[in-house]
């Protein structure tokens, strides 16, 4: 019986390795067929489509990202299978006050059974200069999977529909169907592309 188990783990181990490692070949083929200036074309786009779903499925954000000290649009594309899934991808941190971009990546992890393609923009809003500069420069990496509400009405007015990740810093999240309900935060972590900057 534990010869069956043990063979039954290793296969597991055997299987999500070998995902990744076809999720890194497929990422790594697909950017090294542009250019710099055409990827960083790319992420800009990404990032105007982010926040033109947000506005259309919430408009009240578009107030709020605005007038807050900056934000950072991602678009994540996730691939599920068997007992492993991951993503990975680029994503936009804009300075409001002087439109400085820095241009960033995440990576995800995800355990759990599962089979699917999971596509969905986050937007993160940053209410002080200190929680962008944080974020940009330091990175920012959430735990394991955890599922949260987004606030509606109360003293979360202006930032109804996005949910409180750290002081100071809001996130949405949109989908094909539009504003999430619950914004799902997997164990992800940001950090800044050292190549496109």
């Amino acid at each position: 019986m534990s010869t069956v188990v043990r063979s039954c783990n290793t296969t597991r181990q055997i299987i999500t390795r070998m995902f990744f490692l076809l999720l890194l070949l497929a990422f790594a083929a697909l950017a090294g067929a542009a250019s710099l200036d055409e990827r960083r074309a790319e992420v800009r786009t990404e990032s105007k489509n982010a926040l033109s779903r947000l506005y259309e499925a919430a408009p009240s954000a578009r107030g709020v990202v605005e007038h807050a000290a900056g934000y950072a649009t991602f678009e994540n594309f996730g691939i599920k299978i068997g007992p492993a899934g991951g993503g990975k991808g680029k994503g936009l941190a804009v300075a409001t006050k002087d439109g400085k971009e820095t241009f960033m990546q995440f990576v995800e992890v995800q355990a759990g059974l599962g089979l699917g393609v999971k596509k969905y923009s986050l937007v993160f809003v940053f209410e002080t200069e200190k929680a962008l500069d944080d974020f940009v420069n330091n990175g920012w990496q959430s735990g394991g999977q955890t599922t949260a509400a987004a606030k509606h009405g109360g003293s979360g007015t202006a930032f109804a529909s996005a949910v409180s990740v750290s002081p100071g810093v809001w996130l949405y999240q949109t989908t094909a169907a539009g504003l999430a309900a619950d914004v799902t935060l997997k164990t992800t972590k940001y950090y800044k592309d050292d190549e496109l900057n």
